[in-house]
């Protein structure tokens, strides 16, 4: 499936988080609409193909728009949204993002996300957290080093199994080994890591999964889709294809239940350095750097 790409001039760019988002933010900013990964394995439970508002009709994963004014809406808004925090006695922090992975393929044409990183320099935020499926989070090193220096920098980055594939679902948009060699190098430049097992899917080795995490991250967020998704009892993740492979691989998988075994390993392993569910996505329970 091909994926229709559009440039837009955006109305806004910083969102006031509502929901499960605002126990881990105060504000969203999706540099894209739509996500060239939708048609990959982390677009297959991905609840955003739920919002009608945001696809439009269109299928999750076959469109791109590009918010190419998306730097300078910061910089406008910059001012007056952290003045609303400060009102609202919150961290202005920022989740980057929370439907669109920041650096899709497409960002080293359009360099959405890099110019809103540079006016997050000049203009900071509290907290910026970074959210990536993709090795390609590695393609501004300097950038985070900068900014790092102005706000508390967190890169997450989701590595959900150990495994590349599960049952009839695609692969995912960047492999396992990839997302881990991402992780390395940018610990390796003195930056935050966050490993996100979110969703957590079929572990086929946790031990060695979680010693590998152990040694290119910080901390370690485990989150399954019951309970992670927003919906009461997972209802958005189990309309979608993905519960049925993880059962293929794992029945337990799919039950609360396996996530409380993997963190118990996960603990053992990084005892200190594990977050659960919107806890770890908020920074709590992990270790301040």
């Amino acid at each position: 499936m091909g994926v229709a790409l559009t440039e837009a001039r955006a109305r806004s760019i910083l969102t006031r988080a509502t929901g499960y988002l605002r126990t881990v933010c105060s504000h969203s900013l999706q540099p894209y609409r739509g996500c060239s990964f939708g048609g990959s394995l982390c677009g297959v439970g991905c609840y955003v193909q739920h919002n009608g508002f945001l696809t439009r009709g269109a299928a999750w994963g076959s469109f791109l728009e590009a918010r190419t004014n998306a730097a300078q809406l910061y910089r406008d808004q910059h001012p007056r949204e952290r003045r609303w925090a400060r009102r609202a006695r919150q961290s202005f922090s920022i989740f980057m993002s929370s439907s669109t992975d920041p650096f899709v393929p497409q960002e080293r044409r359009f360099r959405v996300s890099q110019g809103v990183l540079e006016a997050m320099c000049a203009r900071p935020p509290d907290t910026l957290v970074l959210q990536t499926h993709t090795h390609f989070v590695t393609d501004y090193l300097d950038l985070y080093r900068e900014l790092a220096r102005v706000c508390a920098l967190r890169i997450h980055i989701s590595i959900e199994s150990d495994l590349d594939r599960l049952p009839t679902l695609p692969a995912p948009a960047s492999s396992v080994d990839h997302r881990f060699e991402a992780a390395h190098r940018l610990r390796r430049a003195g930056l935050n890591v966050i490993i996100t097992v979110s969703p957590l899917l079929p572990i086929g080795k946790p031990r060695d999964f979680f010693e590998r995490v152990a040694a290119c991250a910080d901390a370690v967020v485990i989150d399954h889709f019951i309970g992670g998704d927003g919906s009461p009892g997972g209802e958005r993740t189990l309309r979608t294809a993905l519960p049925t492979a993880m059962a293929e691989v794992d029945p337990t998988s799919t039950s609360p239940d396996y996530r409380d075994r993997m963190v118990e390993v996960a603990r053992e392993i990084m005892p200190g350095r594990v977050g659960v569910s919107v806890d770890g996505f908020a920074g709590r329970l992990l270790p301040a750097r």
